[in-house]
């Protein structure tokens, strides 16, 4: 069974840090470029990082650069968000997903990614 499980998130102060865990069962992430996603209350859901597949290409939304970094472990099979700096915008609950194959890009659009996982709630507040 093909799934993706995210853990790590939780509650934070501004200013802390979290780190999400994405990992992979029933496929190997090695041929997969990983994306994270989030949706806000009341907003649409938003691309927030990427990595790709051959060389580790990482991608970020502007919002994001600087404070959050996105890494794989194609060995355990996981892929990881490290979110330093967090702001009370950063609360949403923060999904990953998998896309097949695609070399050394990857996707900001959702209807790329081929699979989901059910999400982790952020909340940043004081």
């Amino acid at each position: 069974q093909v799934q993706l499980v995210e853990s790590g998130g939780g509650l934070v102060q501004p200013g802390g840090s979290l780190r999400l865990s994405c990992a992979a069962s029933g496929f190997t992430l090695d041929y997969y470029a990983i994306g994270w996603f989030r949706q806000a209350p009341g907003k649409e859901r938003e691309w927030v990082s990427c990595i790709s597949s051959s060389d580790g290409s990482t991608y970020y939304e502007d919002s994001v650069k600087g404070r959050f970094t996105i890494s794989r472990d194609n060995a355990a099979n996981t892929v990881y968000l490290e979110m330093n700096s967090l702001k009370p915008e950063d609360t949403a609950i923060y999904y990953c997903a998998a896309e097949r194959g695609v070399g050394y890009y990857c996707s900001k659009v959702e209807i790329e990614y081929d699979y989901w996982g059910q999400g982790t709630q952020v909340t940043v507040s004081s």
